[in-house]
């Protein structure tokens, strides 16, 4: 494995807290932190773009800057910078985390109740890697503070569907938690049957019969990691109500928030699930995304 983070830069006080979160990761995993500014400027703008000269000292400044920022708050981290030059930011930040363990993404604050803006570059990119996405939040202005540094106290949550493999998920997620030495919070939200809306004759036992079937079934998921990592302490959850909103309310204070995200080949139909997409524009910690069979 390479042990390396690419964290993506744009300038934006999003990437400022994006590169922080990546710095305390690559600590964490004892892994090298590589910079990487996409230079995307459109060849046929509306409005003027800066001369090509101007836009590479432009890129080279950020990420010189970025990188002698990080290095005096992280003396020991290996800090590397790249610039890629094309028109598809997306494509070029995907093929760039292909040999990465992760690529990290900054996402922008848009008020109290909008939640959080992820953008077209994060949307785009993640479908195009399996690479472990990670996107972190600003907390506020240009220079805040990330929402949740790497090395962030709370506990890792993941959110499950006991009908896919979890096996990337759980692997990611528990590795995540034990690396911080805090707990982990396994969440599977689900909803009665569309039945019980309209019998409601029916024994009131049923539904604590389903509740206790989905939680033995994720204990039994849940036990070969386990046996893998004797010392973390899990708590796990099958819980009625919305998937997302479970996941959410469980993510409050959280360290790190790890959803799924189906791998799909064809170009065609959705490539992030509803559930996960709604995690990634309203969660407040940062939120992994992870690609899975």
């Amino acid at each position: 494995m390479p042990n390396r983070i690419t964290v993506g830069l744009d300038g934006s006080g999003a990437d400022l807290a994006a590169a922080d979160w990546a710095a305390d990761e690559a600590e964490l995993r004892g892994a090298d932190l590589d910079l990487l500014h996409v230079e995307d400027w459109p060849e046929h703008a509306p409005f003027a773009v800066p001369l090509p000269e101007a836009r590479r000292d432009w890129t080279e400044r950020l990420l010189a800057d970025t990188r002698e920022r990080l290095a005096r708050e992280h003396p020991a981290l290996a800090i590397g910078t790249r610039r890629i030059d094309g028109l598809a930011a997306a494509e070029a930040l995907a093929s760039a985390a292909a040999d990465a363990d992760l690529l990290v993404l900054g996402s922008r604050r848009l008020g109290p109740i909008a939640g959080f803006f992820v953008g077209s570059t994060g949307s785009d990119t993640i479908p195009r890697t399996e690479t472990p996405v990670v996107l972190v939040r600003a907390a506020g202005s240009r220079g805040a503070p990330a929402t949740g540094r790497a090395g962030a106290e709370g506990p890792v949550v993941l959110g499950v569907d006991l009908r896919s493999n979890c096996d990337r998920l759980f692997a990611f997620a528990c590795e995540e938690a034990h690396r911080r030495s805090c707990p982990l919070v396994v969440v599977h939200g689900w909803s009665p049957p569309p039945m019980f809306s309209y019998a409601p004759a029916l024994d009131p036992g049923v539904e604590g019969e389903i509740a206790d079937g989905l939680e033995a079934r994720l204990r039994e998921l849940l036990a070969p990691w386990r046996l893998k990592y004797p010392r973390l302490a899990v708590d796990s959850r099958a819980v009625i109500g919305q998937p997302a909103v479970q996941v959410l309310e469980a993510a409050s204070g959280a360290a790190l928030v790890v959803v799924g995200r189906r791998i799909r080949r064809s170009a065609l139909g959705t490539h992030i699930g509803p559930i996960t997409h709604a995690v990634m524009h309203h969660a407040t910690a940062p939120v992994a995304v992870v690609a899975h069979d």
